[in-house]
C-alpha cells in the first residue's frame, strides 16, 4: 500500500489541485486535518463546500481519510463541545472521516477526531479501545496533532505537542501515527518530520507555501517513508529502530 499524507492545507486551492492530480497514484490519501482557514475572508460555509467538492474528486481515484483539525470546527455537537459538523457530508461521496475506522487488506485506519472538551476525548478513549481489541497486522492512526515529546511536535522554539496523544502511543504502540498541526518541525533544527516512539512511526510533513504541499509518502510494502519540500527530499526504512541524523542543517 503507498500512503500520501498531507495536512494544514487551510484553504489553499492550489495545494488541493495538487492533492487531486497526485491522488491516483496512491492506494491511501490522508488529509490529516485543518483543512478550513479561519482567517481567510472567505467565509466557512463557503470553504467548506469548496472542500467537500475537493473531496469528491479526489475520492473516485482512491480511498481517501480526512480528519478534523482545530481549524475545521463549525459548531457545538450533541455534548456542547465544538466539532467539524460539516465533515459528516464527507460520508456521502464514500469518504472516511472523524471517528470511523477503516480497513483495507491488513491495516486498520482509527481516524480520531479533533476533540475539545471531555465527552469528545472520552469518546476517542472508546474508539482507541474498540480497535486495539481487533487490531490486525498493522494499526494506523490519523490524529491532527503531534505527541509531547516527539521532535515532530517542535516549532523551533518550543515544544508543541498533544500529552494525551503521547499517552496513548505508549499504551497502544500502533504501527503509524500521521499527524499535522505543527507547522514548522521538518523545517527546523532539532525538529522533524519523521520519530519512532517505541514501535511506532510518527510522520508530520509541517506545511509551506506555494503550489505543491510539504508531504509524506509511505510505502508499506517497500517498507520505506519520504518526505519531500522544497529543502527537497528525505527517505528512511519503517524497519530501523529510530530516524537517520538529519544532514540539512
Amino acid at each position: 500500500m503507498r500512503i500520501l499524507l498531507v495536512s494544514d492545507l487551510h484553504y489553499a486551492l492550489p495545494q488541493l489541485d495538487w492533492v487531486v492530480r497526485s491522488a491516483p497514484s496512491f492506494d491511501l490519501v490522508v488529509l490529516a486535518g485543518d483543512h478550513l482557514d479561519v482567517s481567510s475572508p472567505v467565509s466557512l460555509d463557503a470553504q467548506s463546500v469548496v472542500l467537500l467538492r475537493y473531496f469528491s474528486l479526489m475520492r473516485p481515484a482512491t480511498s481517501l481519510v480526512v480528519a478534523s483539525g482545530n481549524h475545521d470546527l463549525t459548531g457545538p455537537d450533541q455534548h456542547g463541545e465544538r466539532a467539524a459538523l460539516w465533515l459528516a457530508e464527507c460520508r456521502r461521496a464514500g469518504v472516511s472521516t472523524d471517528s470511523e475506522s477503516l480497513a483495507i487488506g491488513d491495516t486498520l485506519i482509527t481516524i480520531c477526531p479533533w476533540w475539545d472538551g471531555p465527552a469528545g476525548r472520552a469518546a476517542l478513549e472508546l474508539q482507541l479501545a474498540a480497535d486495539a481489541a481487533r487490531r490486525p497486522a498493522r494499526w494506523v492512526w490519523i490524529y491532527h496533532w503531534p505527541p509531547l515529546g516527539s521532535p515532530t511536535c517542535w516549532t523551533g522554539k518550543r515544544e508543541y505537542g498533544d500529552a494525551d496523544l503521547a499517552a496513548w502511543i505508549a499504551k497502544y504502540q500502533p504501527e503509524l501515527v500521521l499527524c499535522g498541526h505543527v507547522h514548522e518541525p521538518p523545517f527546523k533544527p532539532a525538529g522533524a518530520w519523521a520519530d519512532r516512539m517505541g514501535a511506532t512511526w510518527v510522520f508530520n510533513a509541517g506545511k509551506q507555501i506555494g503550489p505543491v504541499p510539504a508531504h509524506i509518502v509511505i510505502d508499506l510494502a517497500a517498507g520505506t517513508a519520504s518526505w519531500h519540500s522544497m529543502m527537497g527530499e528525505e527517505a528512511l526504512a519503517l524497519e530501523a529502530e529510530s530516524a537517520p541524523l538529519r544532514s540539512v542543517f
